[in-house]
């Protein structure tokens, strides 16, 4: 059963009454609704068409974090073949914020490594809510140089509202982990693609994207902070969030204007939650599409390539 957002209850009575109909036809056989119910079936898409179309920078991140929108584990379910997790940091404890290993995208050895945020309670929990310690980014680092010895193109998901900031991370060197991340990013000689899937938050989301190409989900959001964060903030008052999401510019749209990312990857109408089959199969070419791209590329000139990309990020601003 379909979870409706706020903006969507009218759109969630048409459905409801349509959804309706159809169960009265299956218990009476005699009733006929077929044309009542198209009818309603067509309001609602014109609906869905209208809403969709005009969605502003707070109700993307409403959609964004939809708790049916695919996540990490669906992706590399259905993308992925014999993936094999690899678990820990080498140092202190394995954290399920964070998932990667070793797998195939269209039979080419990979890396994958992603936030996963669980799908219900138990799980959300067990993956903290997709918001990594200082040991997941330190697994990511121990991932990304296997990639770089054997040569193997590096994919991240992202999927984070941003790192988590209790405070056995903070004694733990949480912003040295995600610096150190960031770095091991800009270092490998190896493709290293990256795809926004539904929030991308902070330096917690930067320490896997800082790639040479960088995906966004046409719905998914990528920002310093986040708006309820940013409103706190600047006025005292997390119910500004409307009004902070548009000032972070935080959309695909306006974050592939200012160059921050590379491409926009379209999603099912209605978001990538109502037909996550479909963006998920959207999202593996795109990513196949990167890493072909890349894969002529020598290492000197991925690196080189990589670095330059985020020197230059802002350079247009400025000049003007």
């Amino acid at each position: 059963m379909t979870q409706y957002m706020d903006f969507e209850k009218p759109l969630a009575e048409i459905e409801g009454k349509a959804e309706e109909l159809r169960a009265l036809a299956r218990s009476n056989a005699e009733m006929d609704v077929a044309e009542e119910a198209s009818a309603l079936d067509s309001k609602a898409r014109t609906m869905l068409e209208d809403l969709y179309g005009s969605l502003t920078p707070w109700r993307k991140c409403q959609v964004a974090r939809h708790p049916e929108r695919p996540h990490c584990q669906d992706y590399i379910d259905a993308l992925f073949t014999e993936y094999t997790p690899l678990a820990g940091d080498r140092n202190f404890a394995d954290d399920h914020a964070v998932m990667g290993g070793l797998a195939r995208l269209n039979d080419r050895p990979v890396v994958v490594i992603g936030h996963e945020k669980g799908k219900d309670t138990k799980s959300r929990i067990e993956h903290n809510f997709g918001m990594a310690r200082p040991e997941g980014y330190r697994k990511a680092i121990r991932l990304m140089d296997m990639a770089h010895r054997f040569g193997l193109p590096v994919v991240t998901l992202v999927d984070t509202p941003g790192a988590y900031p209790g405070k056995g991370a903070e004694e733990r060197g949480q912003s040295e982990a995600i610096a150190r991340s960031t770095e091991k990013c800009l270092q490998i000689g190896v493709p290293l693609v990256s795809v926004i899937v539904g929030e991308g938050g902070s330096g917690g989301a930067v320490a896997f994207a800082t790639a040479n190409r960088v995906a966004m989900l046409e719905h998914s959001v990528y920002s310093v902070i986040s708006p309820e964060g940013c409103a706190s903030i600047l006025w005292k008052d997390a119910e500004k969030m409307r009004e902070a999401a548009e000032a972070l510019r935080l959309t695909a749209q306006d974050l592939k204007k200012l160059g921050v990312v590379d491409r926009i990857i379209p999603e099912p109408l209605g978001g990538a939650h109502r037909d996550p089959q479909k963006a998920i199969e959207a999202v593996g070419r795109t990513i196949t599409s990167m890493i072909e791209e890349l894969s002529s590329q020598n290492p000197a000139a991925l690196v080189s390539e990589r670095r330059e990309k985020f020197l230059e990020l802002g350079s247009a601003g400025i000049a003007a």
